[in-house]
């Protein structure tokens, strides 16, 4: 193993308020980072850096912790580009365009499969993110749910089980026999291959005692809940969430005072997926609110065929500052100790020694530009367990 010293940083986003200016995001001006193999081995001013093996001069532009994106679905075949056509033409976003993907999934080999997740695995390291979590739920058999975790094992270890996505066709006239196979064979075969247990809770999904089996059996398996709660409407998805200490609620498009309440007071996360309203035209997200009453929040792409079909956490950045009412510091924290928060991970998401080495130089000064320049290509160079990447 070798070591590297970046210094000429301009800004340094650590998110550790006792390294830096004592914000949340813990901003060192004048710095540099020292990498050892795939750990931070050393932060704070450039004048002060110890030697090392290598050096990189960031020549006056930002760095940041790589982004963590945790709520993905990147195992899928086909493709849904009429759907958003349409949905763009008037046409309302609801849970049944997911069995259009279902069906082409279990069409796909396995080969055909793995290069889908790949090629958006490697699309959103270019853009930053080295940390992603990603679902199955597009098979909703007990092979399919099984070889999508198979798949996405070997590519991250942040798998999550989501045989209940939505009801497939064929148990249509029976959900209740559906639930029980998810929460029975489904269950024993997808187990070894997560970390994670999920549930769509939603109207055209799982009601909230079907969500409850479903979270408890995995629960009981040894994975950790994590929600898909009120995006399309109010229900109990988030005190569903916080009642069963689930790592994140994920959308909370839709809450009342008591769902605020129950986040801010709760350790869940509220993981907010703005890309998912700007392909639907839905109603935003209020980050503000969620922020002012103490809750936790996360930011993730929810990259998938069908409602966002983005990896850019830099866009999710820029929608949720022009229209969520975060700040761009509020939003870069989200997108990055946020989103580990919602993983339960304390090793990525910051730069502080013992930390992974997983960061992002950006072709800016600062970390605003995330947002002050939408759409613009910014990551110079990408870290990833302290090889560059990119």
């Amino acid at each position: 193993m070798s070591s590297t010293v970046i210094s000429g940083i301009a800004a340094l986003v650590t998110n550790e308020p006792s390294l830096g200016d004592a914000s949340p995001l813990g901003l060192v001006r004048d710095a540099a980072v020292v990498l050892d193999g795939d750990r931070v081995a050393w932060v704070g001013a450039a004048g002060r850096a110890p030697a090392a093996d290598d050096r990189v001069d960031a020549a006056g532009r930002a760095v940041i912790p790589g982004f963590v994106d945790s709520h993905s679905h990147l195992v899928f075949a086909g493709d849904r580009t009429e759907e958003f056509a349409a949905r763009m033409s008037g046409r309302p976003y609801g849970a049944g365009g997911i069995r259009t993907t279902v069906a082409a999934t279990r069409a796909a080999g396995d080969a055909a499969l793995e290069r889908t997740l790949a090629r958006h695995l490697h699309e959103a390291l270019r853009q930053g993110t080295t940390t992603m979590e990603t679902k199955s739920g597009y098979g909703l058999t007990v092979e399919d749910e099984a070889r999508a975790l198979r798949i996405a094992a070997r590519h991250t270890d942040e798998t999550t089980f989501l045989g209940a996505h939505v009801v497939p066709p064929e148990h249509a006239d029976d959900p209740a026999a559906y639930v029980s196979l998810v929460t029975g064979p489904m269950l024993d075969a997808c187990a070894p291959y997560a970390r994670w247990v999920d549930v769509f809770c939603e109207e055209g999904a799982f009601d909230g005692d079907q969500a409850r089996a479903v979270l408890t059996a995995g629960r009981e398996r040894g994975l950790t809940p994590r929600v898909h709660a009120n995006q399309l409407s109010y229900g109990p998805g988030v005190q569903l969430a916080v009642e069963l200490d689930a790592a994140s609620a994920d959308h909370c498009t839709h809450l009342t005072d008591a769902d605020v309440d129950a986040l801010a007071q709760g350790s869940t996360v509220a993981t907010l997926l703005p890309g998912a309203e700007f392909s639907t035209r839905a109603a935003w997200p209020d980050a503000r609110r969620l922020l002012d009453a103490g809750a936790t929040v996360a930011l993730s792409t929810d990259c998938n065929p069908g409602s966002s079909f983005t990896s850019s956490m830099p866009f999710c950045v820029a929608l949720a500052v022009r229209d969520m009412g975060m700040t761009p510091d509020e939003a870069l924290w989200s997108a990055t100790a946020g989103g580990a928060a919602a993983l339960r991970r304390d090793d990525v998401g910051r730069l502080v020694p013992g930390a992974r080495a997983d960061l992002v130089l950006l072709d800016a000064p600062s970390h605003v530009h995330l947002a002050y320049r939408p759409g613009v290509p910014l990551a110079a160079a990408v870290w990833h367990r302290g090889v560059r990447v990119v």
